[in-house]
């Protein structure tokens, strides 16, 4: 991704499920330069339904990682995308903790996107600074959308990295997952405690998936009847 560019997305269970019903956001996974299994609930599915193991590289993980590269942590060489002000401060406190020399121009906090991504501001913005990173953190589905917008229209070709809430792990804007828990898919539990309102929805969403990996295996599932009658 950094030798090359373009976008990383790491959907999780309810995220795939609208394969079937976001046509915008089929195409932003689809078409993306690279996407890892992050979803636990996906990859134990896979293997009790499919017989084949998986190797699960959560978003979390991937991050870590990312982490170690010298250059992400240079003023102006990554642009951080998050949901909120509060996201933004959180973050600016725990990078700068840590080593990252980051000032408040690298940090953009996104407006509330439709259905449809479209994102001039931050374009105008990323293609006058041009950092080599660009991390969002916004959530499955706009975040996915939003790379594809980016990797299209800004005039230069960075590295950007979709990891939904795993920033929010590190700086306390969501609930922390210690490593024990993510490696043994149980990340989703913990934050089902800490915030049920929110992840009781998005699991009960997400109980379409093992009918979708059952049925269609790696075979991307059909757009359903309901939206194909709307397109």
């Amino acid at each position: 991704m950094t030798r090359l560019g373009g976008y990383i997305v790491v959907p999780s269970a309810p995220a795939m499920v609208k394969l079937r019903y976001d046509p915008a956001f089929r195409t932003a996974l689809t078409v993306a330069d690279l996407a890892i299994a992050d979803s636990g609930m996906m990859v134990l599915l896979w293997r009790l339904l499919r017989g084949r193991r998986i190797t699960r590289i959560s978003g979390l993980a991937y991050l870590k990682q990312l982490f170690e590269m010298p250059d992400i942590r240079e003023s102006g060489k990554t642009a951080w995308v998050l949901p909120t002000e509060a996201a933004v401060e959180k973050a600016k406190k725990w990078l700068r903790n840590s080593g990252f020399r980051a000032s408040d121009k690298d940090f953009y906090v996104a407006p509330f996107y439709g259905t449809e991504v479209i994102d001039e501001v931050l374009v105008a913005s990323l293609d006058a600074r041009q950092p080599s990173h660009i991390v969002i953190g916004i959530g499955g589905g706009p975040q996915e959308k939003l790379g594809l917008f980016l990797r299209e229209h800004v005039g230069y070709r960075p590295a950007i990295h979709c990891i939904g809430a795993a920033l929010g792990f590190l700086t306390g804007d969501q609930v922390a997952i210690p490593d024990w828990a993510d490696r043994f898919y149980l990340g989703w539990l913990l934050r089902l405690f800490a915030q049920p309102r929110v992840f009781v929805p998005r699991l009960w969403s997400a109980l379409e998936l093992p009918w979708l990996i059952a049925r269609h295996g790696d075979q991307l599932p059909p757009i359903s009847e309901e939206v194909r009658s709307d397109l």
